[in-house]
């Protein structure tokens, strides 16, 4: 793995940004192309480039982490009337830098960000096979 990302630099204190939280384990910093104003990231400070490459313990971290933010922000100027918490994990699910992090993304009414999709209504024989397929993988 390629270790160098934007975000182990700014981990390293080798690029600027605008921190919020740091301990140990995780730096939260403001998002330069922010979705709604607030939006931070939360990032591991160990590289990891996918969720299966990262410490199940720091992944639990960043949500907490993430989940202390979502509070701050309500009761901080960003003011926000809900939030949305986002990991792309890969390519296909939007992934653009390849460091794990968390989206921690302010809403307020109208704000127009959303997630878009196409929901679908399969049958539960369709659902059980998959949760099927799930549990077993899970041993593995």
């Amino acid at each position: 793995m390629n270790p160098y990302t934007i975000f182990a630099d700014i981990v390293a204190g080798r690029a600027p940004s605008s921190k919020v939280y740091e301990d140990d384990d995780v730096v939260a910093f403001m998002d330069i192309r922010p979705m709604t104003p607030g939006h931070l990231l939360v990032v591991p400070k160990v590289a990891a480039r996918s969720l299966a490459e990262l410490d199940p313990v720091v992944g639990g971290k960043l949500f907490q982490v993430g989940q202390r933010l979502a509070a701050a922000m309500r009761a901080s100027e960003v003011g926000c009337d809900g939030v949305n918490f986002f990991l792309a994990d890969g390519v296909t699910a939007g992934q653009e830098v390849f460091h794990v992090h968390l989206h921690v993304i302010p809403r307020t009414p109208g704000d127009g960000f959303g997630l878009r999709g196409r929901p679908a209504s399969p049958r539960r024989e369709d659902l059980d096979y998959l949760a099927a397929s799930i549990r077993g993988a899970l041993g593995n």
